[in-house]
């Protein structure tokens, strides 16, 4: 069974920098793109940054280009681990941020992480 699993929340003040990270763990799966999603308190989750597993093109939302950067890693052990650097942080990035992946053959993500809460104070 695949987990995805959230860790690097926190409460930090406005302008300050965080990284997120995302460790597939248990049974390997191939996978298109992995990614993470946001959801702040009475809104939908939203789309923040992608990164095709194949050639590690990168995609943003365009309330965070330029701020967050999306990469991956992949350690010896075969754990596929993506991470999201966050810079210059604004109350506006206070939410739930969820790690997603999308398995080959799926047309959607259909892999989600508990989520991790990240709180920007003023």
């Amino acid at each position: 069974q695949v987990q995805l699993v959230e860790s690097g929340g926190g409460l930090v003040q406005a302008g300050d920098s965080l990284r997120l990270s995302c460790t597939a763990s248990g049974r390997t799966f191939s996978k298109v793109a992995m990614g993470w999603f946001r959801q702040a308190p009475g809104k939908d989750r939203e789309f923040v940054a992608s990164i095709r597993w194949s050639g590690g093109s990168t995609y943003y939302a365009d309330s965070v280009k330029g701020r967050f950067t999306i990469s991956r890693a992949i350690p010896r052990n075969v754990v596929d681990r993506v991470y999201l650097q966050m810079n210059s942080l604004k109350p506006d990035d206070t939410a739930v941020y969820y790690c997603a992946a999308q398995s080959v053959g799926a047309n959607d993500y259909d892999r989600w992480g508990q989520g991790t809460q990240v709180t920007v104070s003023e």
